[in-house]
C-alpha cells in the first residue's frame, strides 16, 4: 500500500493535537503584567508539550521519507503511536491544574505518556522497515549507521522522572523539558541517509 493515507492522516492528528493543547491556554483575567505572569507555568508546559509534538512530527516526516510502502502492521504501528501523542493535551492540562507548582500524580502521568510515545516508536520504526525490504532496506541502514544514543537516554531520564514525580514533581519537569531541548537537534541519520541515495 501507498504511505500517503497515513502520512495525511497522521498530519491531521497532529494538527489537532496542537490545536486543542492551544484552546486550553486561558487569557489572564486582568489586563495586566501581573496577571500573565500568574500564568507562566502553564505557558511553560505547554511551550514544552507543543515542542514534543512537534519533534515527532519532523522525526515522523523523516521516517517516512525513508520509505515508500506501508503495510497492516505499519498502520497499526502508527495508530499505536498516534493514541500515545493524542494523549498530549490532556496530560498537559492535568499539569497545569495544579498551581503554582507540579503536583506528582500529573507529573508522573505526563511522564508515562512521554515515555510510552517514545517506546512506540520503537515498532512504528521495526513495522516500516520490514514493509519495505527488512534489514537491507534504505530506512534500516539509514538507522543503523549510528547508535541511537539519544533515544536510549531519553528513556533511562523519563523512567527516572516519572519513578521521582511522586518525590520531586519539579525535578521531573525538569528533566522532561531536558529531553526536549536534547531533541532540538533532530537526529540527522536518515536525512543524511537520503541525501546519499
Amino acid at each position: 500500500m501507498e504511505k500517503n493515507r497515513v502520512e495525511a492522516f497522521s498530519d491531521g492528528v497532529i494538527a489537532v493535537i496542537i490545536t486543542i493543547m492551544v484552546l486550553e491556554l486561558k487569557p489572564p483575567h486582568a489586563p495586566t503584567w501581573e496577571a500573565l505572569r500568574e500564568n507562566w507555568h502553564t505557558f511553560i508546559s505547554y511551550v514544552v508539550s507543543f515542542i514534543y509534538v512537534g519533534l515527532y512530527w519532523n522525526n515522523h516526516h523523516h521516517l517516512f521519507s525513508a520509505v515508500k510502502h506501508v503495510n497492516g502492521r505499519a498502520m497499526w504501528a502508527n495508530l499505536f503511536f498516534l493514541f500515545w501523542l493524542s494523549l498530549f493535551p490532556f496530560t498537559t492540562a492535568w499539569l497545569n491544574e495544579a498551581e503554582p507548582l507540579p503536583a506528582p500524580v500529573p507529573t508522573a502521568a505526563y511522564g508515562f505518556v512521554l515515555l510510552m510515545t517514545a517506546v512506540s516508536w520503537i515498532p512504528l520504526s521495526r513495522a516500516l522497515i520490514a514493509a519495505n525490504g527488512g534489514a537491507g532496506s534504505h530506512l534500516a541502514r539509514a538507522i543503523g549507521e549510528r547508535s541511537d544514543w539519544k533515544a536510549t537516554l531519553s528513556l533511562v531520564l523519563y523512567v527516572s522522572a516519572v519513578v521521582s514525580a511522586p518525590f520531586v514533581p519539579i525535578v521531573s519537569c525538569i528533566i522532561y523539558a531536558v529531553v526536549a531541548a536534547l531533541w532540538i537537534v533532530p537526529d540527522r541519520r536518515i536525512e543524511n541517509g537520503l541525501a546519499g541515495r
